[in-house]
């Protein structure tokens, strides 16, 4: 009778419903976190070059995403392990080093570009040195995430997504034509150039981040240990349902609500840059700046607030999912729930990501150029990381009974396969060029 006793709050915690507030955590973050200055930097040049001629990519990604990201999710509550460490379980190491280092690489160059995107808007703003603020910007997210325990740390992250509204705000007070916005959304208009077909490639890239399936996943893991009622699913079946609900709903409104502050970013800056024969930016300041004639300076406001906004909530989840990741490759303590005296290793190869990403900020880039090509590199090295995260939830080994629905694996491998195509289609575009 006692272990009874003791046992039922668990059990009534494990079986309640949560409110849909609660049910947001990580992937309303994971999407968000879609959205860092690279993002912006490839959303705006998309929108100048082409103006509302890309927009249709967003609608055509959103499926693709919910697909890749739910598979990650899954695979982290149901095994109560990240990616890297499911990998081990299925391909050879030299196979999985090879595709954590492909996500190092990219994640330690996008911080780079970010906090030079972030130190150029914050000069913007606040006039003085952008090298200043970058160095600025990437200590403080480096030791708020070593110092601020997870279970806080979570909340700062959930309430920086809402700068994200600063390009909703800025898409209003342009003068967008809806119609045709509206239009170029549903019925693509491709044009066939190596311009084009990069930059399809980078929004792809931008939207559909390696970064991204590690984060969620390790999200999952750290819930699991956060809340005493929670298990991996594969121990605990009678969570199954209620679990795998929360997760489709947040991840569909995380996905959402990242490709739909894309979409007010595509046509803002089609209908401010592009309208006004503005094609080709090189610097987020510039792009902010060049808001300002026809949108008014409150507009450029918004849109350097939100460049440092989703920089600050975008670099804890580059270096993180870079840490866990490499962590799990070296079998070290992880975890951001840690603390510092627990996980040195974890957090020593998170510090490192950061300052190597901030001394790539100080050199000599052209900061949309960086932010642009980092985009176009996340999505050549997706494909490997997709195909390994799609045979790892479809794997019983590892998954058990509850490997991914048809309907998923087919969301999944649709978003492998666009992926491929779209950068087999830029290197074609490019040589033939």
């Amino acid at each position: 009778m006692q272990n009874e006793r003791v046992l039922t709050p668990e059990k009534e915690q494990a079986d309640k419903e949560p409110g849909w507030l609660e049910k947001l955590g990580p992937g309303l973050i994971t999407g968000a976190a879609d959205d860092d200055p690279s993002g912006i930097a490839t959303y705006s040049q998309g929108g100048a070059q082409f103006g509302y001629q890309v927009a249709w990519t967003l609608l055509f990604t959103y499926p693709l995403m919910v697909g890749i990201q739910l598979a990650s999710a899954r695979i982290g509550r149901v095994t109560g392990k990240g990616l890297a460490e499911n990998f081990r379980r299925l391909f050879p190491a030299w196979l999985v080093t090879g595709l954590v280092s492909l996500l190092a690489v990219a994640n330690i160059i996008n911080i780079g570009a970010d906090l030079n995107a972030m130190g150029d808007a914050a000069a913007l703003v606040l006039g003085g040195p952008e090298a200043w603020y970058a160095v600025g910007f990437g200590l403080v997210s480096l030791l708020l995430q070593v110092f601020i325990p997870y279970e806080r740390y979570v909340r700062v992250l959930k309430w920086l997504t809402l700068s994200l509204l600063a390009y909703v705000g800025v898409a209003f007070v342009a003068h967008i034509d809806w119609h045709e916005a509206l239009v170029a959304s549903f019925v693509p208009r491709i044009t066939w150039s190596k311009d084009y077909a990069t930059t399809v490639v980078a929004i792809l890239g931008t939207t559909i981040s390696p970064y991204l399936f590690f984060w969620q996943a390790e999200q999952e893991v750290e819930e699991i240990k956060r809340v005493a009622a929670d298990k991996p699913l594969r121990m605990a079946p009678g969570q199954v349902d209620r679990q795998y609900r929360r997760i489709k709903f947040d991840t569909l409104i995380g996905m959402g609500f990242s490709n739909l502050i894309a979409f007010f970013m595509i046509v803002a800056c089609a209908a401010t840059l592009h309208a006004g024969g503005i094609t080709n930016i090189a610097t987020t300041a510039q792009a902010a700046r060049a808001l300002e004639p026809v949108a008014g300076r409150f507009a450029t406001l918004l849109f350097a607030l939100g460049v440092i906004g989703t920089g600050m909530l975008a670099i804890p989840v580059l270096a993180g999912s870079a840490a866990y990741a490499i962590g799990a490759l070296l079998r070290v303590k992880r975890g951001l729930d840690l603390r510092f005296s627990d996980a040195r290793a974890f957090y020593a190869i998170l510090g490192v990501a950061v300052l190597l990403g901030l001394g790539i900020s100080l050199t000599d880039l052209d900061p949309i150029k960086a932010l642009y090509w980092s985009a176009v590199i996340n999505a050549v090295i997706s494909m490997p990381i997709m195909v390994a995260v799609m045979l790892t939830a479809c794997s019983r080994k590892v998954m058990k009974d509850l490997v991914l629905a048809l309907k998923w694996r087919v969301l999944g491998w649709c978003a492998t396969a666009a992926m491929a195509l779209a950068t087999a289609v830029m290197f074609w575009t490019m040589i033939s060029a």
